[in-house]
């Protein structure tokens, strides 16, 4: 898990930098929520494309799978051929889906490292601190070897400083600091939702994730127009585990990790209303036609005509020619007639039995 434990340092710095300015942890991961949302609207913008080609080729991958239901390689084979024709890629949009997870993880780890990845203190001063607790009646979570050893430090600063003689008086004040600003409307979001009891109200925040997630999925079902045969795994696998998945590290991990996915699904929800707006199938369609148009227009505009007197030598080269075609025409239709004169006269005698004419 080092990866997303030097992911989360970097996000560490955006969400102390927001808070310096808020004051408010809460706030903080909201803004922090919409920032990457801002920074990752391309990629939205990218899958949105993706899952609107595909659901130009629903019909056409619907009569592969008539054809060739019971024959599942020939359809595969078959369907990637489809693709390839049409340009599309069905899993570029998995990456966009993915990204939300790491991000959280990051989220995760700078939220129960605080000190380590968002206030950024020397580390051989945070094992001191860890190991000066862990030996205190009520705080054995916080020994060297738990992963919540630093977010115990934070929570119980006020009843620490005095102890914590291993800082130096800048770390210290930064702690001070940062230890102020996780209540928001009321929910402490250094807490556990299943450590603590109803009247913490922290249970609304898995709650808040579950319905958040499985809204937004829902959301995304009705406005795509294969629904979910024509959606590539990773689709799926958002579409069912993923609000499941989500709702359990809600409920496990510190409020403030369950509060960041509740505001990430509520602006990837606002996000896919602008994007369905602007980047649906039938707008996908309509311009892609005005691009083939206006590729039409510019190729016509791009044929230069000849020069004026090019177009008159040709001009009257094609008169010519059709003035020379005019005597041959008259004489073989002349000679047509007199033929059919003669044919004429001869057919219409008449002979006796003899043979002699009448």
């Amino acid at each position: 898990m080092q990866i997303f434990n030097f992911f989360g340092s970097i996000l560490g710095y955006l969400l102390w930098f927001l808070y310096t300015i808020f004051r408010n942890y809460g706030v903080a991961i909201i803004l922090f929520t919409v920032i990457l949302k801002l920074v990752m609207f391309p990629m939205s913008i990218k899958q949105q494309k993706s899952m609107a080609s595909q659901s130009k080729l629903a019909d056409k991958q619907k009569e592969l799978q008539k054809k060739y239901g019971t024959n599942k390689q020939k359809y595969n084979e078959e369907l990637a051929k489809l693709y390839e024709k049409e340009g599309v890629n069905p899993g570029s949009g998995c990456l966009t889906s993915l990204l939300p997870f790491p991000i959280m993880l990051g989220i995760y780890y700078s939220v129960i490292l605080p000190l380590s990845n968002t206030l950024h203190i020397a580390s051989g001063s945070i094992e001191l601190a860890k190991d000066y607790i862990s030996r205190i009646p009520g705080m054995v979570s916080a020994s060297a070897g738990s992963l919540y050893g630093e977010l115990e430090i934070i929570r119980n600063f006020d009843a620490l400083k005095g102890n914590l003689t291993m800082f130096n008086p800048g770390d210290m004040e930064k702690m001070e600091f940062f230890s102020k600003g996780f209540k928001f409307l009321g929910l402490d979001l250094l807490a556990t939702p299943q450590q603590s009891d109803f009247m913490s109200f922290l249970w609304l925040i898995p709650v808040l994730s579950l319905v958040t997630s499985f809204g937004y999925q829902f959301y995304m079902t009705k406005t795509s127009m294969t629904g979910t045969q024509g959606q590539p795994g990773c689709m799926k696998v958002m579409m069912y585990v993923f609000p499941l998945i989500s709702v359990y590290w809600a409920y496990t991990m510190p409020a403030a990790v369950g509060f960041y996915w509740v505001i990430s699904s509520v602006t990837s929800f606002v996000q896919s209303i602008v994007t369905n707006k602007y980047f649906s199938y039938h707008q996908m369609t309509a311009m892609s036609e005005a691009q083939r148009a206006v590729t039409l227009e510019l190729a016509e505009r791009s044929v230069r005509p000849l020069p004026a007197p090019a177009q008159k030598e040709i001009a009257d080269k094609i008169a010519a020619a059709a003035q020379a075609r005019l005597p041959k025409e008259s004489k073989q239709k002349q000679g047509q007639k007199k033929s059919g004169k003669k044919s004429g006269g001869s057919s219409n005698s008449t002979t006796d039995y003899l043979g002699n004419k009448k």
